[in-house]
């Protein structure tokens, strides 16, 4: 009978200790890899905004504290529209028209880096969000945008998007149907 007790005490310390490294293993995790790194996006630092229009694949017209601002996107860099459509590049007018459907599907919010907020034009620099979703990560994923102007420190959603780019590379989508066509400079036409 003590025979027993013992063998249900071992156990019953194993299942304790299996308990604790679990638990040390979980706050590891959390710890290590904050939320961006696993891929999802925290409601935290993204401030609610006006959209007033589309001027290009990535690149808006917001209010923003009182004022209307012209907003560049972080990170990604779609094909440029011209005065003259004829001269437009390969996919701008469907990244624009993206772009738009997607700014003009719900509430638009933006999320600033710990770097510049604006660039040497006086456009704010963000990553935009619709309902909580990314604008850039969907336009990457959707083959109409290219990880690009990588500038330390605004590099917060870095990876995530070169993971959404790769989607998109691998199954040639949009830009990256065009042998030749994406380079580390920009878009051949």
């Amino acid at each position: 009978m003590k025979k027993q007790e013992r063998s249900n005490q071992k156990w019953k310390g194993k299942s304790t200790l299996t308990t604790i490294i679990a638990a040390i293993v979980i706050a590891l995790v959390w710890f290590l890899f904050p939320e961006d790194d696993l891929g999802e996006s925290s409601r935290d630092g993204l401030i609610p905004v006006e959209f007033v229009r589309t001027l290009d694949g990535d690149t808006i017209r917001i209010m923003y504290e009182g004022e209307e601002r012209k907003v560049r996107y972080l990170l990604i860099d779609t094909p440029e529209t011209s005065d003259s459509p004829e001269e437009n590049q390969p996919f701008a007018e469907e990244a624009l028209k993206r772009n738009d459907e997607l700014l003009n599907s719900g509430q638009l919010e933006i999320e600033f880096d710990v770097g510049d907020r604006e660039d040497h034009y006086g456009r704010l620099l963000a990553y935009l969000y619709i309902d909580g979703e990314s604008v850039q990560e969907k336009l990457l994923e959707e083959g109409l945008a290219r990880v690009a102007y990588i500038y330390e420190p605004n590099t917060k959603h870095l990876n995530l998007f070169k993971k959404a780019e790769n989607k998109a590379k691998a199954v040639d989508k949009g830009i990256w149907s065009i042998q030749g066509y994406v380079t580390n400079r920009g878009f051949n036409h």
